[in-house]
């Protein structure tokens, strides 16, 4: 990553140090210098001689050393001379020097053969060429003060254009691995990559501007000669040919022309279409249209055969005897069985109220104590990202090998009230963005040195407390050498001091160049030493480079992609970023000092910026505070809730009785069991040490109320409604009522939890331990209703038998008028008079059909086009700094994440085979690591990855083979330890290092033996390209079982380009895996068992790995729910496989529309809906299996009747249970602060609630009354026999009734002339059902035996009934809806 750029400057001054112009009378070829004669004092460094004369022969010592440093010259200049000997314009001093740069430039060109060929030809021929007075002609020169000789100061070269343009092309694509970037924008300086050519290349080069050249050299360019000038041109070679036999072309990275042809792009998705609209509404319009057309057919055709035989009744479905199979036998068995058992269970909680709530209580309590060891994880990454998941398993292996990523603290600073600012250039005045404000520099300069110095915290350490700061804690990749951090601010383009601001300096056309012209300078180049606008460096104070795409926002004009030439000038704003050390030892200092630093940031005020900011700790904190912030909100609709359920449970009569009729205090217990069953469900986990989320705290008790009141309306409002028997007692009634709704509630409930349990089978650990949560807590609400709440229902009637006042139950009251069960409210008046007709007349069932079916295939056509993913604000509380911070780090940000390639496994580095598949210089594979990488970022627009990536095996390979004055591998004789190139201790000898035989490459068993060496070596002018800055983390070297030094792992890191939505990051994401799967199968071609693996990472994979199987997830974890609330109800509804089918199919309509929904209301699909999803299916359980029970249990004649009943009976509960109950609890979320709470709290669950009650109360009755199942005698059996002993006690009490029991007698004979039973039937039915029904105490004198038959016998007091009229009553009143009306 960081590299002194001083060396081509240094090299760039070496090569021009000699050249001197010659004057020939004779016209004969001469020289134009020789020799070194002193110090030029117009830039104090050595220059050369002037020399006319012809050019001298090398002896052998000369000759070989020019050999060395320049091959292709010799070879060349060998062939004109007959007698093989070397007549040269330069001397042993100028060969050593030449050779030397010359190696300092291989440093960076030798990954290129062809480059480094034409850059030999090029230099060596001007300093060394016999014919140099030719092309080079002298400018002007002076004394030397050190010699008193004479210097050159100035010449004039002469260079042919093509030639200068062929060797540029040959290297303008040589990357530099450490820093992404090509080596040309370090040799063309203020130009940079961008706008350099081989004209302005040798320009700068031949300027002693700058800071390294000791004369100046004009170079003129000409396309052909003249009598008097030969310009210089010599035979390159292209960068895609190697340049002589005993060498190979450039690879890829370093030569475009070597890259083979990339294979044609697939072709942008086009969305489907038919004739200009979206295909898939188109289609789902077309389905609608059939399936309504035939729908309506079908129904007038029923509709006039009906009208033709009125004295047929097409719905009865319940006539006549049906014959049923083992299913249907075996189901009736269970369901009489269950009523059995909770009739017996419900009498029980009701004898023994305070025993069952005494043991209820004591065992809540210790379930709910195992909250002590209860955990809550905030952090984003637990919340997220699956512990077996890719991402996760990367993450964790990544720091590991590497350690954790650096932490990030960014301000994104706006000005404000500032004018453009306009700069005076050649070509006119040019207007840069207020950003460039002196004024407004020099006071984010303050604050940035304010963060650095004096923002600082105080932490425990065990010596005692230490003072914090961000130097005690900042990453410095140059350290030890420099300890400064590297801050990227555009105030280190000045060394972050004020005054280089002020700097001024001459420029050319009598401008004056100023700061805004250095900023020019570095924005092309920012690895400038020295900018010779100004004189000053452009790399940071740090010693390494500033990179303007991170310190610059606002410039891309909705770009993603930063291109070659970015509008710097056009930046609306400043970027300041503090790079954080995130070790482990650091890692509390850091978040402590982050505290301040949010603290003090969130007090700034100056009038001339606008800031937003953030630090690493920022979103954990927020999501704590975001949940903090929504308490009250939580509060207030719970509150809202229990008050609705108080006051509703109630069934008023007068005024004067309001208190006593109320059901507060039942309400209220009901809401404690609600409560207790959540906190019960957070106590086992807590015990089992599985940590809770947020979403736990949230969500669940909303689920668990929803569920839990909807339970409790039922059991009261079924207890309300149901009249008690002339000699049921208190108990008896209750248990009745128990066993007839109980099944319904464990039919629900265990479907409800079973699919939340199935739901645990996610990765995503929010969604898991939400499922786990839910449907221990909803297994517990369920027992606990069953129990204590029975218990607190037999409470309270005693109470209201007794005209005892709600709250004040030790009170009695005077008022008159005690309601007894069985008298209809009002909302059962309503649903029965008005709303259940009106919806099932004629004309409202196909018009329910039509309306549903109509918004069924519209939400369809829609589901599709629902985003994927979650947008940060929404995580973030309406008034969190964060809010603002994301709104400008998507207006300005121009810099993607970066990414890194880690290569794990067995790759043998010493093996040049096993190098060439990684690496990405010359002889390396065309499918190599590096170079797949560098041709997937030629097309960022498709893989999101915007640079090449940096290479330490590249840089390594350059290192070590490095032979200038002072190797960049050096070794300590003493103590076997490395020297740095500048070392001056005399103990620091070269490496033994041996190169390969086309010098290319180290030996092998140099290649571990000084890899760490490189790892350590620091960036320095004398050797630019140690590793340490920018690969110190990036290797990790261990010794295998042999006890052999290997590379266990190591990265390759580049960047992503610049990444805004959530569908940005993820399809990032996507493509780097590809990329990296590739790349992965390269390696092991050949091989039976995979050796080695790369795998992307990035810190925000972790995130985003959730949103590239959503869609999945999400599929799965649905079709695992109504699979098992499909299963379930199946069991437990008796083997009612059509009743079970209808509810499945209603709530997956439910879905589809919840889709819709979703589209139409901006929400996207992530973890958190995909949890409001799981949880409707449970709440559409609710909404459609009680009322679908019902129908199924009604003994009504007709489809169109038993809906009706279903409707009266449990459709009232439903809507007062659920929906009323949570609708006014939703409306209080809509005031949330937190925009989360909003969008998928408020939002959905709304459209949960208002959905479900539709389908459940307008759809699902009416699809009833169409398809819903036959009714079965069985059916009609068990609520026969289960009231004979009321049916007995009625008919004695109305024996006198003679005229009445006649007509009651005929017209059941009329109804049922085909259904009677025979004596010994009614004896065995009778005695199954009642021979388990004894009783204690209260119900022993209603015990009923085999013997008794139809001769039932009563106490004394009671009168003797004829056995016909008590087996006329019996019949008669054992089957209401088919007999007598006052039933």
């Amino acid at each position: 990553m960081k590299c002194d750029g001083s060396i081509p400057f240094v090299l760039a001054a070496a090569i021009i140090v000699s050249l001197v112009e010659q004057v020939s009378s004779t016209g004969e070829p001469s020289c134009t210098m020789y020799g070194v004669c002193g110090t030029n004092p117009l830039t104090e460094k050595p220059s050369n001689c002037p020399y006319n004369g012809p050019p001298k022969p090398a002896n052998a010592t000369v000759r070989k050393a020019l050999e060395k440093a320049c091959p292709e010259f010799v070879e060349e200049i060998s062939l004109g001379s007959p007698n093989g000997t070397l007549n040269l314009c330069c001397d042993s001093d100028q060969i050593a020097s030449l050779s030397i740069e010359i190696s300092l430039a291989a440093l960076f060109v030798t990954r290129c053969p062809s480059c480094l060929s034409n850059f030999r030809q090029l230099f060596c021929n001007m300093i060394c060429s016999p014919s140099q007075s030719e092309f080079m002609f002298l400018g002007s020169t002076t004394t030397a003060q050190d010699t008193n000789k004479t210097v050159i100061t100035a010449v004039t070269v002469h260079a042919m254009t093509s030639f200068v343009d062929a060797v540029f092309d040959s290297c303008k694509d040589v990357a530099m691995p450490s820093t992404n970037a090509k080596v040309i924008s370090l040799l063309c300086g203020p130009w940079g990559e961008y706008y350099c050519t081989g004209e302005r290349w040798l320009a700068y080069m031949g300027s002693t501007s700058n800071g390294f050249a000791p004369f100046s050299i004009d170079f003129v360019f000409d396309t052909k000669g003249n009598a008097t000038v030969e310009p210089l041109t010599v035979n390159t070679t292209t960068c895609d040919r190697a340049p002589n036999k005993n060498s190979s072309a450039c690879n890829c990275m370093d030569c475009e022309a070597s890259c083979p042809k990339p294979p044609p792009l697939p072709p942008a998705p086009t969305p489907f279409t038919i004739e200009g609209h979206d295909g898939v509404e188109v289609i789902m319009g077309l389905l609608f249209l059939l399936f309504a057309t035939a729908f309506f057919v079908a129904y007038c055709f029923w509709m006039i055969r009906a009208s033709r035989n009125k004295d047929a009744e097409p719905e009865d479905d319940s006539q006549g005897e049906t014959k049923t199979n083992i299913l249907e036998e075996a189901g009736s068995k269970l369901k009489i069985s269950l009523r059995r058992f909770f009739t017996f269970w419900g009498t029980s909680c009701a004898c023994y109220p305070a025993r069952v709530i005494l043991m209820g209580i004591v065992v809540v309590t210790a379930l709910s104590c195992g909250i002590m060891y209860l955990k809550i994880t905030t952090d984003p990454v637990e919340l997220w990202s699956g512990p077996s998941s890719r991402s996760r398993i990367e993450k964790e292996y990544y720091e590991a090998e590497f350690g954790a990523f650096y932490r990030m603290e960014m301000i994104i600073i706006r000005p404000v009230g500032i004018d453009k600012v306009y700069h005076e250039t050649l070509n006119g005045n040019e207007t840069w963005g207020p950003v460039y404000n002196k004024t407004f520099l020099k006071e984010v300069l303050k604050l940035q040195e304010y963060i650095t110095n004096n923002v600082s915290c105080e932490v425990k350490v065990k010596s005692g407390k230490e003072i914090v700061r961000l130097g005690d804690i900042c990453y410095a990749p140059l350290s030890p050498t420099n300890r400064k951090c590297a801050t990227q601010s555009v105030l280190n383009f000045f060394q972050n001091n004020a005054s280089n601001l002020d700097i001024t300096k001459a420029g050319e056309m009598n401008l004056t160049n100023n700061y805004i012209d250095h900023l020019i300078s570095c924005f092309r180049n920012n690895f400038q030493p020295v900018d010779p606008t100004l004189t000053i460096p452009c790399l940071g104070d740090y010693g390494g480079p500033v990179y303007p795409f991170i310190t610059l926002g606002g410039f891309m004009n909705g770009s993603q992609v930063l291109g070659r030439n970015p509008p710097y000038k056009d930046a609306e704003a400043l970027i300041l970023t503090f790079l954080v050390n995130n070790d482990a030892n650091v890692t509390e200092k850091a978040m402590h000092w982050e505290k301040q630093l949010i603290s003090y940031l969130s007090s700034f005020k100056n009038p001339m910026m606008d800031i937003a900011f953030t630090c690493e700790r920022s979103i954990q904190d927020e999501i704590v505070t975001m949940s903090e912030s929504d308490v009250k909100t939580i509060v207030i609709s719970y509150l809202v809730m229990f008050i609705y359920i108080a006051v509703a449970l109630g069934q008023y009569t007068k005024l004067d009785r309001l208190l006593i009729d109320s059901k507060i205090t039942l309400g209220l217990g009901g809401i404690v069991i609600v409560s207790v069953s959540v906190l019960s469900s957070v106590g086992v986990y807590g015990y089992a040490g599985i940590q809770a989320t947020l979403v736990v705290i949230e969500v669940i008790p909303f689920l668990v109320l929803a569920v839990g009141v909807d339970n409790m309306f039922i059991l009261v409002q079924t207890f309300q409604r149901e009249p008690r028997g002339p000699t049921e007692s208190r108990q008896e009634h209750i248990g009745r009522v128990v066993g007839q709704v109980a099944p319904t509630l464990l039919l629900a409930s265990c479907s409800e939890a079973a699919c939340f349990f199935l739901g645990a089978l996610s990765d995503v650990p929010a969604v898991k331990t939400f499922a786990l949560y839910a449907g221990l807590a909803l297994l517990i609400d369920v027992i606990l209703q069953l129990t204590c709440f029975v218990s607190l229902i037999s409470l309270d009637a005693m109470r209201h038998e007794g005209n005892r006042f709600d709250l004040l139950c030790c009170c009695p009251s005077t008022a008159e008028g005690l309601q007894e069960p069985g008298a209809p409210g009002l909302l059962q008046k309503f649903f029965d008079k008005f709303y259940a007709p009106s919806l099932l007349s004629i004309g409202g069932r196909p018009a329910v059909i039509a309306v549903f079916m109509a918004w069924l295939f519209a939400s369809i056509s829609v589901i599709n086009n629902i985003d994927v993913g979650l947008d940060q604000q929404l995580l973030m509380p309406e008034k969190s700094y964060m809010q603002k911070y994301f709104q400008y780090l998507e207006k300005y940000l121009s810099v993607g994440p970066p990414v890194s390639f880690v290569l794990k496994g067995s790759i043998n580095f010493t093996n040049y085979s096993q190098q060439n598949e990684v690496c990405g210089t010359v002889d390396c594979n065309i499918d190599s690591l590096v170079t797949q990488i560098y041709t997937s970022s030629l097309i960022p627009n498709v893989t999101y990855i915007a640079q090449p990536a940096s290479s330490w095996i590249d840089d390594y390979l350059d290192w070590s083979l490095y032979d200038g004055s002072n190797p960049c591998c050096r070794v300590n004789e003493n103590d076997g330890s490395f020297c740095p190139a500048a070392d001056t201790n005399p103990n620091c000898t070269k490496c033994n290092i041996k190169p390969s035989k086309d010098g290319l490459r180290p030996d092998p068993s140099s290649f571990m033996k000084y890899l760490p060496f490189f790892l350590e070596d620091v960036p320095s002018t004398a050797c630019p390209k140690g590793g340490h800055a920018a690969y110190a983390s990036a290797v990790n070297i261990t010794t295998d079982k042999n006890n052999m030094s290997i590379v266990e792992a190591s990265y390759f890191r580049t960047y992503h380009t610049i990444l805004k939505t959530s569908k940005d990051y993820y399809e990032a994401l996507r493509e780097a895996r590809n990329v990296s799967d590739n790349i992965t199968r390269m390696l092991n071609e050949g091989l039976k068992n995979p050796v080695c693996e790369v795998f992307p990472y990035s810190i925000f994979y972790v995130y985003y790995e959730q949103y590239l199987t959503m869609w999945q997830d999400l599929a799965e974890s649905l079709v695992i729910t109504l699979v098992t609330v499909f299963a379930v109800s199946v069991v437990l509804s008796g083997f009612d496989f059509l009743s079970s089918l209808i509810v499945v199919l209603t709530i997956m309509m439910i879905l589809a529309d919840l889709g819709g929904l979703m589209f139409w209301w901006n929400i996207s699909l992530n973890a958190i809906s995909l949890v409001n999803l799981v949880m409707a299916v449970g709440i559409s359980v609710e909404f459609c299996s009680h009322i679908t029970h019902a129908f199924s249990l009604s003994p009504k004649r007709t489809r169109v009747e038993r809906a009706h009943e279903a409707l009266v009976t449990t459709g009232v509960s439903v809507m007062s249970g659920i929906t009323l109950t949570k609708f006014v609890g939703i409306v209080v979320l809509a005031f949330a602060h937190s925009k989360i709470f909003k969008v998928f709290y408020f939002r959905m669950y709304l459209g949960i609630v208002l959905f479900g009650a539709a389908h459940g109360l307008i759809f699902l009755p009416v699809l009833l009354s169409f398809i819903g199942p036959e009714g079965k005698r069985s059916h009609e059996h068990n609520q026969q026999w289960d009231r004979i002993p009321e049916s007995i006690q009625e008919s004695m009490d109305t024996v006198t009734e003679h005229d009445k029991d006649k007509q009651q007698d005929t017209e059941y004979n009329k109804d049922t002339q085909d259904t009677e039973y025979n004596k010994d039937t009614q004896d065995t039915e009778y005695d199954k059902d009642t021979q388990d029904t004894e009783y204690n105490k209260d119900t022993q004198d209603t015990e009923y035996n085999k013997d008794s038959k139809q001769d039932t016998e009563y106490n004394k007091d009671k009168q003797d009934i004829s056995d016909d009229n008590v087996t006329s009553k019996i019949q008669s009143i054992s089957y209401p809806n088919y007999g007598s009306t006052d039933c």
